[in-house]
């Protein structure tokens, strides 16, 4: 017998489905648990977008751009920053070229590789990124409070195990 799941009727009366609005009772569990992901990755995205153009008038690509130089205080290169984030180097210059602009990246040749460039947040950019990184991280937790701290740290370890299953199927090898 099927486990009924209250949450998507309660979903459906509010009319806020989304991607789940494609499931079908006799579906597998793994279809589900897709939709189901991909609706609340969006809800949440959206959201922190909404808030951060609201709050800072700054794009949720800007923010992990500066997030992910904040963490590298000696500073990446162009390659490395596109590979963290997982988008094209030509994403990468234009939002280098826009914070740049604002004072609020560097960029210096790399001593090791001529055609390389090493990007740093500057002392503002830093600055500024440490205060949307205290508003973002308390979003983050008023996002996640409907679920028990037990709750979010066995969906990180199981999201976890996934994740590696899914590098090991790229790489062409069966866990």
């Amino acid at each position: 017998m099927e486990h009924k799941d209250s949450s998507h009727a309660l979903l459906h009366e509010a009319q806020e489905l989304g991607y789940e609005g494609r499931v079908r009772s006799q579906d597998p569990a793994s279809l589900k648990l897709w939709l189901r992901m991909m609706a609340c990755t969006k809800q949440v995205e959206d959201e922190i977008r909404r808030r951060l153009r609201l709050n800072f008038d700054i794009s949720l690509a800007r923010f992990d751009y500066m997030a992910q130089l904040y963490r590298y205080p000696d500073g990446l290169k162009m390659g490395e920053l596109s590979r963290y984030l997982m988008v094209t180097g030509g994403n990468i210059t234009g939002l280098t070229d826009e914070l740049s602009r604002e004072g609020l990246v560097s960029r210096a040749s790399s001593p090791t590789d001529r055609r390389a460039w090493i990007l740093r947040l500057t002392p503002e950019g830093r600055s500024s990124f440490e205060v949307m990184a205290k508003a973002h991280a308390g979003w983050v937790t008023e996002m996640f409070s409907g679920l028990e701290p037990e709750a979010i740290r066995q969906l990180h370890q199981h999201l976890g195990a996934l994740r590696v299953h899914l590098v090991n199927l790229a790489a062409g090898q069966q866990s």
